[in-house]
């Protein structure tokens, strides 16, 4: 970390919606049955079963692939991925104190799996396609004991590690037409790999599941059958079921203390079924591929989570259901907030628009329309309607109580709708395109009318703006310039070009000056009037563009985010003056690419909430805490109360 991170105060980060369903395993229950242990981007959740609230261990540079927890629950392990050329870290963390143990140095580029051994002594860790190796470390010592090829030459690669239940220098691995007891021979510094044969059957492994007292191995195939292997003689025992196999293959495998095995399939079906010979039991289907189960306690009740984002509870007695926990599942692409209220926000994302409460937090409504992007979204001013822009080049109205949709607009944009805003008095609509046009629409009780189509823009319209008196609004493009448009006349005002790729735009609220930034990270200050070039430039991020900016009602603050994946809340006077201009800064490290777009509401009682946007599909509430918050608005305590 640079030098100026360690004099500039951190925000808080308060709560995350989200979940990665694509971390095979990935999500965990801790030994103390009180948490829910799971990754997310780069950061690791620890998040209380009993009220939902949330820890979080920073420390990975990349996207987690792959986490494990120690038997006893005193360590987690966690591994990332890199990019090509670049190590990928493994890290344990002190599950006490919530700190980093240490950090293990060794695979190229990705961590596919981690395996603690039974007594906490060993944690065994396997490289991705490109590594191929398995490395054997000593906890206590934090060192490598020795290392091998995961799989022969003439087989495929490696995706699954799983550690004996009562032996620390036995475990096994498999993958692509590999399966492999491993024995540890600590004196020798080596570990020996034994091949088991299964005959005739040539199988992906792509889950593992070793029973309570070492008997038998169960492996979930990608064919959607699961084979069971006797641990100790490395021999095929059974194979089943021999007729209806599991759809889309088995992702995951759990063995229950009766010895009946919850299965997770690709298709979203979990199964109970016998471990003796895999005869269906119950079953129930979900949304999308199963990725994770995890037992609470003796097994009564499991959690499972789906490729979907979404978190289910079971029962095991009636295999009744209860979905816990909802988000994205890809890049979140806007984010808007209720004019009037910091309680209730909408995101879009791929097919989807969600509106979410803030207070617990929790999903209201999802509106979905099926094989379409939502690329734009915005609240209109008096609430009554959601606007969004569609990569289909229409723009749809819905309402934000029911989700039903009150207005469509056909052929919008010919390269699809990029950008939406709405102007106060809610009769008009602006909206920006992907071939650059920027278009003004007159709203009826059931129809609508364009009254103006604008090209001056070169390339996609990224974001739009409207003065507070409804004359002019401002559009930002990727071809380098920003125009402000009178929207009652239809004709430029003011061109703004620079040597970038502008993402974000964004009036002061006394709309003297505009403040924009793009792919040349700076903060650029733009006049209104004299918008031949900036007034000053900051160096908003040292790496990566700025994605979304914001600016507080009274000016004094704005937030960026950016693909430096850090959140950065600015002094709006004081920001070109010193040689570190941030007043506030949060690294969060939890996306791929960073953040897509950062929203920002001042309140009296409240200096900020910002519900920010990543590149996982996940939402973050930054919140700076106030005391007796309901006290200065009653309608605010009443939402609390109902929710």
């Amino acid at each position: 970390m640079d030098l100026e991170t360690e004099t500039i105060p951190r925000l808080e980060l308060e709560a995350v919606i989200g979940f990665n369903g694509h971390v095979s395993s990935g999500l965990r229950v801790h030994p103390d049955n009180e948490h829910m242990i799971y990754p997310l981007g780069c950061t690791i959740v620890l998040k209380r079963i009993k009220d939902g609230k949330q820890e979080f261990l920073h420390g990975h540079t990349n996207n987690v692939t792959c986490i494990s927890v120690s038997k006893s629950g005193l360590y987690i392990a966690s591994g990332q991925v890199n990019f090509m050329g670049f190590k990928a870290t493994i890290i344990i963390w002190d599950y006490a104190t919530r700190t980093i143990y240490t950090e293990l140095v060794l695979h190229k580029a990705k961590i596919e799996a981690l395996a603690f051994s039974p007594n906490d002594q060993y944690l065994v860790s396997l490289g991705g396609q490109d590594d191929g190796s398995i490395v054997v470390w000593n906890i206590e010592t934090k060192q490598a004991i020795c290392g091998s090829p995961a799989s022969a030459q003439s087989a495929g690669h490696s995706l699954i590690l799983q550690y004996s239940n009562t032996n620390d220098n036995i475990f096994v691995s498999a993958g692509s037409g590999t399966l492999r007891v491993w024995e540890l021979d600590l004196p020798n510094r080596k570990i020996r790999p034994t091949e088991c044969q299964t005959g005739k059957l040539k199988r992906t492994v792509k889950c593992l599941e070793i029973s309570e007292d070492d008997q038998f191995i169960f492996c979930g195939t990608m064919s959607g059958d699961i084979m069971k292997v006797n641990l100790e003689t490395k021999l095929l025992n059974d194979c089943g079921p021999a007729k209806s196999k599991y759809s889309m293959g088995v992702n995951v495998i759990k063995i229950l203390k009766s010895g009946d095995l919850l299965v997770g399939c690709g298709s979203g079906t979990v199964t109970l079924c016998s471990g003796t010979n895999f005869k269906t039991l119950k079953k129930v289907d979900l949304e999308k591929a199963v990725t994770s189960i995890a037992t609470l306690g003796d097994g009564k009740e499991f959690f499972v989570g789906t490729e979907a984002a979404q978190m289910y509870r079971f029962s095991y007695e009636n295999f009744k259901v209860e979905l816990i926990s909802t988000s994205h599942n890809d890049a979140v692409k806007d984010v808007a907030i209720l004019f009037g209220t910091s309680e209730l926000f909408a995101t879009c994302s791929d097919e989807d628009i969600r509106v979410w409460y803030t207070g617990k937090p929790k999903e209201l409504l999802r509106i979905t329309i099926p094989n379409v992007t939502c690329n734009s979204v915005d609240f209109m001013f008096n609430g009554q309607s959601i606007i969004s822009a569609w990569n289909d080049g229409k723009i749809r109205l819905f309402g934000p109580e029911s989700g039903k949709l009150m207005l469509i607009i056909h052929n919008a944009h010919t390269m699809g709708a990029t950008a939406i805003a709405g102007t106060r008095d809610c009769k008009r609509i602006v909206s920006g395109g992907g071939e650059g046009q920027v278009c003004v629409w007159e709203l009826k009780p059931h129809s609508y009318r364009l009254l103006e189509a604008m090209k001056k823009h070169k390339a996609a319209v990224t974001c739009l703006k409207i003065k507070s008196d409804d004359t002019e609004c401002v559009s930002a493009s990727s071809d380098g310039t920003c125009i402000i448009w009178d929207i009652v006349r239809f004709v430029v005002r003011q061109m703004m070009i620079a040597n970038t790729l502008f993402r974000t735009v964004c009036y002061h609220p006394e709309e003297f000056q505009v403040i924009t930034s793009g792919t040349d990270r700076k903060v650029a200050y733009w006049d209104v009037f004299e918008g031949k070039s900036a007034l000053r430039e900051l160096e908003a991020s040292q790496s990566g563009a700025i994605n979304g900016m914001h600016i507080s009602q009274d000016g004094k603050y704005f937030v960026t985010g950016g693909d430096d994946k850090l959140v950065k809340v600015w002094d709006y006077m004081l920001g070109g003056l010193g040689p570190i201009p941030t007043v506030i800064r949060q690294e969060v490290v939890y996306t791929r690419t960073g953040y897509r777009s950062v929203a920002v509401k001042q309140d009296p009682w409240q200096f900020n909430e910002a519900p920010q946007t990543g590149e996982e599909g996940r939402t973050g509430v930054v919140r700076e805490r106030v005391k007796d918050r309901q006290a200065h608005d009653p309608a605010l305590r009443a939402i609390d109360e109902e929710v």
